[in-house]
């Protein structure tokens, strides 16, 4: 075995779950729903709506995306599931990993889609309102993310491998051939190539999650190495005047950051797993005590029910609003930044009960953890199984 393969052991199984990534995993998911409804801004035209970003208004604001454009956490997040799942099951059967991570995301996504479609054939073809379709690509284009988580996972069984065969070296392939990408993309004009980044880029935040464990265990300064690193590697990029300095489509800008990823978003993922390591000490001292602890369990029953159902009770608040009379501004004057609680509050109000109609599997209490006795037996050497709280989780 080669001394890379040898430093890069399959990790032991555990049956205790890291409150510290259940909470990322949640937040990372939050703070896209909070992004989508509090800023984003509806545009009506001869065509039908589109969606428009304060961010094109106001200068400077792009920082902000610098911190709140979450995704490579979500991504990171999940590939250390991704390897605690993996070990549990022990490398077993490929299928059997991929078939129970996709059957939590793939079946609530596509129903969720196809219900969307229904009701826009239904409505353009019996009513006659031609921009309706358009409005329904609006509500379902955040499911984007979970096409491409589905790929990583479908891929997992492959990465796990070649994590452990090769460690490091893998992300350093990633990062490289991402960079080859934008310059192709970018130097020689070849367009096309900027999708492969579709899946380099968020495969390289996947495969840096394989790394939690020894991040987390390793010294302080590993974690200060990656937000320095990856603040040096945002500001030399966007310093190139070839990348817009934000991190999320902005209407207007020649090119965006996320569509397809750029080499920025791999700056970004190391400067932001970086700033929650270090914050990782902090944030368990907190989730120690019964009110952290209880919201945490909040937060993630309702997190991925609220992110797939967000859009959708957006909608239905910006049609009660609009019935109301309320016309939003279609550009950020006072009174657009003045009603930003309105726009929080009557989406998620409307966001609720679509949750309880269709998502209430996704949000049951999940059964109590054992509470470990002072001396416990030893148990019998057995194949560890994935606990029905894990199986829940994605």
């Amino acid at each position: 075995m080669s001394a890379v393969a040898a430093s890069t052991k399959l990790p032991t199984a555990s049956s205790d779950r890291d409150d510290f990534i259940d909470l990322c995993r949640a937040f990372s998911l939050l703070i896209v729903v909070l992004w989508h409804w509090v800023f984003t801004i509806v545009v009506w035209r001869q065509g039908g709506p589109s969606a428009n970003s304060p961010l094109g208004f106001t200068d400077n604001l792009w920082i902000l995306t610098w911190f709140l454009q979450v995704m490579p956490v979500f991504f990171f997040v999940g590939g250390h599931a991704h390897l605690q799942l993996w070990t549990k099951l022990r490398g077993g059967p490929h299928g059997r990993f991929v078939l129970g991570r996709l059957r939590r995301l793939l079946i609530p996504s596509l129903a969720l889609l196809l219900v969307w479609v229904a009701i826009a054939t239904v409505v353009t073809a019996t009513f006659h309102v031609p921009w309706f379709d358009k409005a329904a690509l609006l509500i379902v284009s955040p499911l984007w993310f979970v096409a491409v988580y589905l790929v990583l996972v479908v891929l997992a069984p492959v990465t796990i491998r070649l994590h452990l065969r090769f460690g490091p070296l893998v992300m350093v392939w990633m990062a490289g051939l991402a960079a080859l990408v934008d310059v192709l993309r970018f130097g020689q004009h070849l367009a096309w190539t900027a999708f492969l980044n579709l899946l380099l880029v968020w495969a390289l935040c996947h495969q840096l999650g394989y790394f939690y464990r020894r991040l987390t265990e390793g010294p302080r300064t590993i974690p200060w190495c990656f937000v320095w690193g990856g603040l040096f590697g945002l500001v030399g990029l966007v310093l190139t005047n070839i990348y817009p300095p934000s991190m999320v489509g902005v209407p207007g800008d020649r090119i965006s950051n996320m569509g397809p990823p750029t080499l920025c978003i791999v700056a970004l993922c190391f400067f932001q797993v970086g700033l929650i390591l270090l914050i990782r000490p902090w944030v368990l001292q907190r989730l120690r005590r019964p009110a952290w602890a209880r919201a945490n369990e909040v937060v993630n029953r309702f997190a991925l029910p609220l992110f797939l159902f967000h859009t959708t009770g957006y909608a239905i608040a910006f049609g009660l609003l609009w019935l109301t009379g309320l016309r939003p501004p279609t550009h950020p004057s006072l009174i657009w930044w003045a009603q930003r609680p309105i726009w929080l509050i009557v989406p998620l109000a409307c966001t609720i009960p679509v949750i309880l109609l269709f998502g209430r599997q996704w949000t049951r209490r999940p059964a109590p953890r054992p509470t470990p006795t002072a001396a416990p037996p030893a148990p019998a050497p057995a194949e560890p199984q994935p606990s029905a709280e894990a199986e829940s989780r994605w």
